[in-house]
């Protein structure tokens, strides 16, 4: 297929090149264009504009939050010039109010819009076993089915809404979150009666919470290692951000959200933003008198 993909961080840089190596001719846009010449050599083709990616049999976003991708696609006129995409892959982290934006916005222009968030770290998305959200028309998603393939593991179906698929995705983050919080608050508590963080959680997270989100954050908690960070402290508030903006439009109480945002204000009012999401188990810590 021809395909444009537009946005080359952690998580794009990887699901692109993944494209490449199925055999799709890809398109290469990024803000910063060093990232995108950095996939030349790999066989992707790096364009100067978003509107040279936003084109051909289908095109994949993976942009940082919503003003990136308003900026972008809705802002920079993407969907108002004369060629356009088969269908629009879109694969951030989105809000659900901007989700059903743009499935009205698409809809005017006549391009089908798929919501496709991701479940996964980068070293997964290099593996290509991400798992796919998708959410839209079932047409545009079997048209696109080939490209889903090649970046995930299994794409996961929620009907043709596509905001669904990101009222799943927010859900989910919402509770990674909430995982690291409760990891946090046992090992302060495992901590001020002597008991090792790392023989806590060593325990637990082969035992009764041997799960991959427990495994992979756990084994960082118990390590201390917070940097270079898989998905950004930062990234995560947002997406909590996200979620509560989601409840209260739906009239949800998410009492227990609410909880983990006051936690990772309370982290990034300590600088750490910019690190890895296990890091929100230091504002446990600190608050114990132990950080």
């Amino acid at each position: 297929m021809d395909v444009g993909f537009l946005g080359l961080g952690r998580m794009g840089r990887p699901m692109a090149l993944n494209l490449v190596k199925a055999g799709h001719r890809v398109r290469v846009w990024n803000r910063s264009p060093e990232a995108a010449e950095a996939l030349r050599a790999h066989g992707a083709e790096p364009v100067a504009t978003p509107a040279e990616a936003f084109r051909g049999d289908a095109a994949v976003t993976m942009l940082a939050d919503d003003a990136a991708l308003r900026a972008v696609l809705v802002e920079g006129g993407l969907l108002d010039q004369a060629e356009k995409p088969g269908v629009h892959l879109g694969t951030s982290t989105i809000s659900v109010a901007l989700a059903e934006e743009l499935a009205a916005v698409h809809g005017r222009a006549g391009v089908p819009y798929v919501s496709a968030p991701v479940f996964g770290r980068p070293d997964v998305a290099e593996m290509g076993k991400l798992n796919i959200l998708a959410a839209g028309p079932d047409d545009a998603i079997a048209r696109a089915q080939p490209l889903l393939d090649a970046m995930g593991v299994k794409t996961w179906r929620f009907g043709e809404v596509p905001a669904r698929a990101n009222a799943v995705k927010l859900a989910g983050n919402m509770m990674i979150v909430a995982a690291i919080e409760a990891m946090g608050e046992a090992a302060a508590l495992g901590e001020a009666h002597g008991v090792a963080a790392s023989d806590l959680l060593d325990l637990l997270t082969n035992t009764i919470f041997a799960a991959p989100v427990y495994k992979n954050y756990g084994g960082s908690i118990a390590a201390g290692r917070y940097e270079p960070p898989g998905f950004g402290l930062a990234l995560g508030a947002k997406d909590v951000r996200l979620a509560l903006a989601a409840g209260e439009a739906a009239r949800v109480p998410m009492p227990l959200a609410s909880v983990l945002r006051d936690s990772l204000l309370d982290a990034l009012a300590h600088g750490d933003g910019e690190k890895d999401l296990a890091a929100l188990a230091t504002v446990s810590m600190r608050r114990a008198g132990r950080g």
